[in-house]
């Protein structure tokens, strides 16, 4: 399987996004995804970079589910870890996924914060994305 990324084009810094992305929408992904018409090309939904350039992570994962194939998990705003320093509810967002029956593998591509220990952090994603 293909999988297509969606990557924000808001960042110009390419650490945190590309200003030169094509697929920065997610209809836009949709559209390929319907014009190329083969069950082998996919979404890779980036957690983190939907929220920068849409928001309704959840409503976005519902809508363009049987499109995804691959998740990508990093904490808004910095990339880094998905607990209560970040914007997003992690907790919300991994059970709208189990509930529409995802049994794939979310990447966690998360930069860990300064002083924190990144094994801590692993931990906490543990927690919060087991389901």
């Amino acid at each position: 399987t293909i999988c297509i990324e969606v990557v924000n084009s808001k960042y110009t810094d390419p650490e945190f996004g590309r200003a030169d992305a094509i697929f920065d929408r997610l209809a836009w992904g949709a559209d390929v995804c319907a014009r190329v018409a083969s069950p082998r090309v996919k979404i890779l939904f980036d957690i983190y970079h939907v929220q920068i350039m849409e928001g309704d992570v959840a409503a976005n994962i519902r809508k363009y589910f049987p499109l995804i194939a691959h998740f990508h998990a990093a904490g808004v705003p910095g990339r880094h870890e998905l607990d209560d320093t970040q914007e997003l509810n992690y907790r919300f967002v991994a059970r709208t996924i189990a509930s529409l029956g995802f049994t794939g593998f979310i990447a966690h591509e998360w930069r860990p914060t300064p002083g924190r220990d990144p094994l801590d952090s692993l931990r906490t994603v543990l927690e919060i994305m087991d389901l």
